[in-house]
């Protein structure tokens, strides 16, 4: 899930709000949203998985998947739709159909108080700096690819310069100084 630290990162984030039209509760009284900071704000490019949360589940035939999506009330998944107002895409399947929609919005987040990531707040909704495309969930995709593999490089990076390093603390100390013996001595010209 995405990390943010220090003062204001979690302050006017844009985010984008991805809702299928499946996920609702049996009472209809809450929607799962998948809500990921937009890889274009300022705080995305560097982040490896831009979901606000993410959970690692098993499933009954032993497949691990992730579960993204946070439970909003209706009345919350209302105000984001309000706030994205028209800056919103539909989400379709393989035939062309709409399962769903992706809504860009911006707002602060707050820790979760189930303690499983983040979760935007509802009362700080505003639109989003961006606007949502057919593309937009592509470039998501390949933000996070390309923070992924730059991580990955940094890492393999530090991995080789610590040998060096212990090589180089291990190596006996050479002296640069010309010895001099006692039957020498020194010519001054």
């Amino acid at each position: 899930m995405a990390q943010l630290r220090g003062p204001g990162s979690m302050t006017g984030v844009n985010l984008l709000a991805k809702v299928y039209d499946n996920g609702v509760t049996k009472d209809g009284k809450f929607r799962f949203v998948d809500a990921q900071i937009d890889a274009r704000d300022q705080r995305g490019p560097a982040q490896t998985n831009l979901h606000l949360t993410s959970q690692r589940v098993t499933d009954k035939d032993g497949k691990t998947r992730y579960n993204n999506g946070a439970a909003y009330s209706t009345g919350q998944f209302e105000e984001i739709v309000k706030a994205a107002g028209p800056n919103f895409e539909p989400i379709t399947n393989k035939d062309g159909a709409e399962i769903g929609r992706i809504y860009a919005v911006k707002a602060n987040v707050m820790p979760s108080t189930k303690g499983n990531g983040l979760v935007l707040n509802t009362k700080s909704l505003e639109q989003s700096d961006f606007k949502v495309d057919g593309q937009t969930l592509d470039n998501q995709f390949e933000s996070m690819k390309a923070a992924k593999e730059a991580a990955d490089a940094a890492k393999a990076s530090q991995a080789k310069e610590a040998p060096d390093a212990e090589a180089q603390a291990e190596a006996p100390e050479q002296s640069t100084d010309v010895p001099l013996f006692e039957d020498e001595e020194l010519g001054v010209g």
